[in-house]
């Protein structure tokens, strides 16, 4: 990601100084069950790779500061995307006497057929492409490297750049190999244009221009990190519709952007109309998802960076959201992205969890049902999911980062009236956000009189889930130390169909 663009998606950008002075650690904030770096920046996710029956996670690092530099690939692997593996540097930023070069973000590909014929000795390659940024040029082009040591360290290609247009602002290139045609396609963003420009390469080395894509949807700010991808609808997967992923600055904070079509191995056609914009999170840090196409199961599991906010991390700044399943669903209002919390995780909550979880049934509830006793649930590191008949209620759902003695908490509920799924930081977070992001609401209604939550806080974020993966909301959270109550709330009656919580404070370990 362009630093420039950064500063516009992080409108709350933190001043020089503060990065300066910010020496003292903040383990209160250390995600337990999300990945971070283990010292300095990371942001975008890069090259996404299942390998060998482990996850690969490149990922835009500076591995000398704790804030924005230095653009190389940091790599960690992953069997379980909860433990990882962290590896040297994979790609560093290149230095010579007349140039710098920023490892911007990024794909990777596994060339099975040796296409590029950087194979060695019959093993494939890995291939990775990447944004070449050249600030003294003020040029972003397209290079490749490969890797002969299942990707722990890289080689330059020789003759890159591979796609070069002379522009400033030409970023993001994302690949897949196209079966039909048999040749590789890239999605790269074409910036200030607002469109995504579609490639076809048969070796990883000569790209051809096959089309654009816009711009539609969401134009007011540049378009970054381009991904195209299959998904099945209503889990056929004979009936497979194409997803197109783009990430922007929205109007108070990142905005990722979906559009359903078709592709051709050559156009991507929209099938919406050309002003619709649908929304991937509605909080205000999900931003630059790529996906895993290639996970177990034949999975796309989706990953986006966490903007930070304003508040300062230490010695690590930076981390991942919950790794998303992926699917297309039908509804009365056409064709709609659901996403899960992924399901290689959720099935693991028990093991990850040491045993500490709370399972309960039909409970009625009017008023607050206290869940941090006990020593259970008071660490902010907990996954709750949740089902409530409304009944007569008017607001239900989740209070987490409650301190007690105080009003400092962060209400996670279901509006009735308004028909909503929300997030309110408003007694806590004032210092921390734009008053545009105190409450964040997706629109949502109820499924029979029924509501589902799904609520992830891991100390410094916070993912809503509702009616299993139909509306997404993530933000960021910086709770007191001793902020750690978590409660059921209904304002009037309901039942509480089902109630599963599990500490994860202990998830990494």
């Amino acid at each position: 990601m362009n630093k420039a663009k950064l500063i516009i998606v992080l409108l709350f950008a933190i001043s020089s100084r503060s990065f300066a002075q910010q020496k003292t650690a903040t383990p209160q904030w250390r995600p337990t069950y999300h990945f971070t770096p283990p010292t300095n920046w990371t942001n975008d996710p890069n090259g996404l790779i299942y390998l060998n029956g482990e996850f690969n996670l490149y990922y835009q690092h500076n591995p000398f500061e704790n804030k924005w530099g230095h653009m190389s690939w940091g790599h960690a692997t992953s069997k379980d995307l909860i433990h990882w593996k962290h590896l040297p540097v994979a790609i560093p930023e290149i230095l010579s006497k007349d140039t710098t070069t920023w490892i911007y973000s990024g794909s990777a590909v596994l060339d099975k057929n040796n296409t590029s014929s950087f194979g060695l000795n019959g093993q494939a390659p890995i291939v990775a492409i990447f944004t070449a940024d050249q600030p003294k040029q003020k040029k972003e082009s397209q290079f490749i490297a490969y890797s002969n040591d299942n990707g722990l360290s890289y080689n330059l290609y020789a003759n890159n750049p591979v796609i070069d247009l002379q522009m400033h602002d030409f970023r993001d290139p994302n690949v897949f190999w196209y079966e039909p045609t048999k040749q590789w396609i890239m999605t790269v963003a074409m910036v200030d244009e607002h469109m995504v420009r579609i490639y076809g390469s048969k070796d990883l080395k000569k790209w051809t221009k096959l089309s654009d894509f816009g711009p539609a949807g969401y134009t007011k700010n540049g378009w970054e990190c381009p991904s195209l991808i299959p998904l099945s609808v209503d889990g056929d997967p004979t009936r497979l519709k194409w997803v197109l992923f783009v990430s922007s600055g929205g109007d108070h904070g990142p905005l990722m952007q979906y559009y359903i079509g078709d592709f051709d191995g050559v156009t991507f056609k929209n099938n919406n109309p050309t002003d619709k914009v649908l929304t991937v999170d509605y909080g205000d840090a999900f931003y630059a998802a790529i996906a895993w196409r290639d996970a177990p199961g034949n999975k796309k599991i989706l990953l986006g960076w966490l903007q930070n906010g304003r508040k300062e991390t230490y010695p690590w700044k930076g981390q991942m959201s919950i790794p998303h399943d992926l699917y297309l669903k039908t509804t009365d209002e056409g064709l709609k992205l659901i996403q899960i919390p992924s399901t290689i995780i959720s099935n693991s909550l028990s093991k990850l969890s040491k045993g500490k979880k709370l399972i309960k049934e039909n409970i009625s509830l009017t008023g607050r049902l206290d869940l941090s006793g006990n020593n259970s649930f008071n660490n902010n590191a907990n996954w709750l999911d949740v089902e409530f008949n409304l009944g007569d209620a008017k607001k239900v759902g989740v209070i987490v980062a409650e301190k007690m003695g105080s009003d400092q908490k962060i209400t996670v509920g279901y509006d009735v009236i308004k028909k909503e799924l929300y997030v309110d930081c408003t007694r806590s977070e004032s210092g921390n956000k734009d008053t545009r992001n105190l409450i964040q609401t997706a629109p949502m209604r109820s499924v029979n009189g029924v509501v589902r939550m799904q609520v992830l806080i891991d100390k410094s974020s916070l993912e809503v889930f509702g009616n299993s993966g139909e509306k997404v909301i993530s933000t960021m959270i910086y709770p007191d130390k001793d902020a750690t109550g978590i409660s059921l709330f209904s304002d009037g009656k309901t039942m509480v169909r089902s109630l599963k919580v599990w500490d994860l404070n202990n998830a990494n370990k």
